[in-house]
């Protein structure tokens, strides 16, 4: 059986490692664009800002070990011809020009997401940079050392990380995105306040509800200007969202209008043998029961994951996702999974919500920790669909906890009654999750007992 690759990051990495344990016999032929495989992007940040030392640590599989492994690695080649009817392909050698021809039994489309770059006059100058792989990283790195005037575009996780770092290197930095609130698709505003305030006291520049019109400079970068105001930059780095990189096979697979790939639950896609995972896809999105994009390393794994699994049969479904995602910036520790009030309404979903705020455990502890947890719930089913936590303590975990929830359907009055441990150092006899889905239940009793008045 030959195997065709194209694109080794998350998706691709996840499809090879379990193929090679599969399917011992397989021949892989792998297609990828850079020189590297792995590359974990959520830990740019991380290396700006100095917490990472070594940038070798971001990768968690390499092209010699898989070449060990029998895999023929074609790195610095671009794919440029895909006959899915003929099952043939053709890779152009970036290093010296020449094109080859390769046939294969499956194909695996794993070639990821790009950044969106909008066309604003003046994004070709010297010092606006892209954030996605490790070339980014180290350029970024580079030109940081001489840059006191950075300029961050997009307030998602990637721009609000590095926005942290550079601050904590001493960097005049400023942030703008078009939306009112930071991490608007993550977090209600409730979750949001906190996180603006502490950048605020901080000197950084939230430039919010405004749009990026041109980049002003003689060949390097020396100002952003938006539709408010004018901003100095020595260096402005692009933040502003993610596509699907599937321009190859248009008109070949059946897509979101964004160009995601759909794949049904075994990750094959409307073509016979050829299969789609990652961030070039659209994912089964459990709190709206529509496909979606939600370009996550988490998604990608899981999807590459199942690739290999259902390469010959199909044995093992996607059970879907929720997004769910987690964030650390400075004292403040949040994540969230399925729809935010906001999302879910814009979704066409009837939906209430309800917000805890109080300590983790009991009183009479000599240290506490104040909480907060908000629960997303259909009026009409009960059924939840989102969830978010906030804390200067660690409680980001129970996130997961409530995508399991979400993912198996459960109902406020089940989480409410869901059985959790209970012990003074972690928690109250009513576990924060319980109390949450307590206090919806309340609500609802409430909202009852006044239909019944008006009656």
């Amino acid at each position: 059986m030959k195997v065709a690759v194209i694109g080794c990051t998350h998706a691709g990495t996840a499809a090879i490692s379990n193929i090679l344990k599969l399917y011992p016999n397989a021949e892989i032929d792998v297609f990828e664009k850079n020189d590297n495989v792995s590359f974990l992007s959520c830990g740019i940040a991380l290396y700006v800002g100095g917490v990472v030392e070594d940038p070798n640590g971001l990768f968690y599989a390499s092209v010699e070990g898989f070449e060990q492994q029998g895999v023929r690695m074609h790195m610095r080649h671009e794919v440029t011809v895909c006959d899915m009817e003929g099952k043939y392909i053709e890779a152009k050698n970036l290093e010296n020009g020449e094109v080859t021809g390769y046939d294969y039994d499956k194909l695996i489309i794993t070639t990821g997401s790009w950044p969106v770059t909008p066309p604003i006059p003046g994004f070709d100058l010297e010092n606006v940079q892209l954030c996605k792989n490790f070339t980014h990283a180290q350029e970024i790195i580079k030109k940081a050392k001489d840059a006191k005037n950075v300029v961050v575009i997009g307030a998602g996780y990637i721009g609000i990380e590095l926005v942290e770092a550079f601050e904590e290197a001493d960097k005049n930095v400023t942030l703008i995105d078009s939306e009112a609130r930071i991490l608007n698709r993550y977090f209600d505003k409730a979750f949001t306040d906190p996180l603006e305030n502490t950048f605020r006291e901080l000197g950084v520049n939230l430039a919010l509800e405004q749009t990026v019109t041109k980049f002003e400079g003689n060949n390097k970068v020396e100002a952003v200007v938006t539709n408010k105001g004018s901003y100095k930059a020595d260096l402005v780095i692009m933040c502003v969202g993610f596509r699907p990189n599937t321009d190859l096979f248009q008109n070949q697979l059946e897509t979101l209008p964004n160009g995601a790939i759909i794949v049904d639950e075994f990750m094959r896609t409307s073509r016979e043998d050829v299969f789609a995972a990652g961030d070039c896809c659209a994912v089964a999105y459990n709190p709206t029961k529509q496909a979606a994009y939600i370009p996550l390393a988490t998604n990608a794994v899981r999807m590459g994951t199942l690739v290999a699994h259902n390469l010959l049969h199909p044995v093992l479904a996607h059970q879907g996702t929720q997004g769910t995602s987690g964030l650390k910036i400075y004292q403040h520790n949040l994540a969230s999974t399925g729809l935010t009030e906001v999302a879910a309404e814009a979704s066409g979903l009837n939906v209430r919500s309800t917000l805890l705020v109080d300590n983790y455990r009991p009183e009479f502890m000599p240290e506490n920790m104040e909480l907060k947890i908000k629960l997303v719930y259909e009026v009409d089913t009960h059924r939840i669909v989102g969830a978010q936590v906030l804390s200067d303590a660690d409680f980001t975990q129970a996130m997961n906890t409530m995508s399991v929830v979400i993912q198996n359907n459960m109902t406020i009055e089940q989480l409410a009654l869901t059985d959790f441990f209970f012990q003074p150092h972690y928690n109250k006899p009513w576990n924060f999750l319980n109390q949450v889905a307590l206090q919806a239940m309340g609500q609802v009793a409430e909202r009852k007992s006044n239909l019944l008045l008006l009656k």
